[in-house]
C-alpha cells in the first residue's frame, strides 16, 4: 500500500489555487481549505476525488480516505486530530455530500 507522500505525487498541480469551500446539500460553507502548507496534501487530495467525483460523497470519501493512507489509521485513533480526514468519515456514516469550489490564486 503506498504512503499518503506517495499518493499526493501521483495527484493534480493545484499551485493556481489558493483555497477551497466546501458546501453541504443546502448551499450552507461547512468548510475551507487553504492551499498553504499544513494543510496542502488536503487540499489536493480534495480537488482531485472533487474532481473525479464531481463533488465528495461516498465514493469520493472511500477514495480521500485510501489516498490519505496512514494518516486515516490515525485520525481513526484520534478524533479530531485531523479534521479534513473525520470530514470524510462523516460522508461515510452519515451520507452527507458536499459540493466543492476552488479559488484562484
Amino acid at each position: 500500500m503506498a504512503t499518503f507522500t506517495e499518493n499526493l505525487a501521483t495527484l493534480e498541480n493545484v499551485d493556481g489555487f489558493v483555497a477551497m469551500k466546501l458546501f453541504d446539500e443546502m448551499g450552507n460553507v461547512c468548510g475551507t481549505i487553504d492551499n498553504q502548507p499544513g494543510s496542502t496534501g488536503s487540499f489536493r487530495v480534495y480537488y482531485h476525488i472533487a474532481l473525479k467525483w464531481g463533488g465528495i460523497g461516498q465514493k469520493a470519501a472511500q477514495e480521500g480516505l485510501d489516498l490519505f493512507a496512514e494518516h486515516t489509521d490515525d485520525a481513526r485513533g484520534n478524533p479530531g486530530k485531523h479534521p479534513n480526514i473525520d470530514r470524510l468519515f462523516k460522508v461515510l456514516d452519515t451520507d452527507a455530500y458536499y459540493s466543492v469550489r476552488c479559488y484562484p490564486a
